[in-house]
């Protein structure tokens, strides 16, 4: 494996997670898609025609020099240059809370993927209740290593947030995959146990 792989391992340890679960030969849109790790593993590992959008400048630029095919923009703007159901997956990974405009990106995502793959940290996770309580400051940890001024973290949600939004939005679950640094579990439902012990989630979606 290559080294930006292992370097971004401790990073995005749902890397392997979403790769797994992605056909060969898949069309994929990965949005905010950043230094184009997850992009490129998709391509080696599964020969994926990928495509990516990325604000930053620089990051694009890391991402041409990869061999990646990946554009400036702003998701929050929308999809527009995309067709309905023009790629298999549409990923955002890590990046929907980051959004000013949540609800529609994953409205732009579900009309122009067939399936779409959200993940997310759960602020709902036990260990930042308890660092809310016990300290008094906004939490820090592997998932949210910012400070309260420089967070790019602006529409901060739950487990139970997502849940009651895609039924609210009639967005089918598909699989939803919940992790922490040593366990993962899966399930369609809400739990309030994952809701509680899990650090971050894993959702695939459809619209249909």
């Amino acid at each position: 494996m290559n080294n930006h792989y292992e370097e971004s391992k401790g990073l995005h340890v749902n890397y392997s997670l979403i790769c797994d679960r992605i056909e060969k030969n898949s069309k994929v849109l990965d949005l905010g898609c950043g230094n184009g790790y997850l992009l490129k593993l998709l391509k080696d590992t599964k020969n994926i025609k990928g495509n990516g959008i990325e604000i930053s400048q620089d990051k694009v630029i890391e991402c041409l020099e990869k061999g990646l095919s990946v554009i400036q923009g702003n998701i929050d703007e929308g999809l527009k240059q995309f067709v309905d159901k023009s790629y298999d997956y549409v990923i955002l990974n890590q990046t929907l809370q980051s959004t000013y405009n949540p609800d529609y990106v994953l409205e732009e995502m579900i009309r122009v993927g067939k399936k779409c793959i959200v993940s997310f940290p759960n602020f709902a996770y036990w260990r930042v209740r308890f660092y809310y309580f016990l300290k008094g400051n906004m939490p820090k940890s592997r998932v949210l290593p910012f400070e309260w001024y420089n967070t790019p973290n602006i529409h901060l949600l739950t487990i139970k947030d997502f849940f009651e939004f895609t039924k609210k939005r009639n967005i089918n679950i598909l699989e939803g995959i919940y992790t922490t640094r040593a366990n993962v579990r899966k399930g369609i439902r809400y739990s309030r146990f994952s809701n509680f012990f899990a650090e971050e989630a894993i959702f695939f979606i459809s619209g249909d």
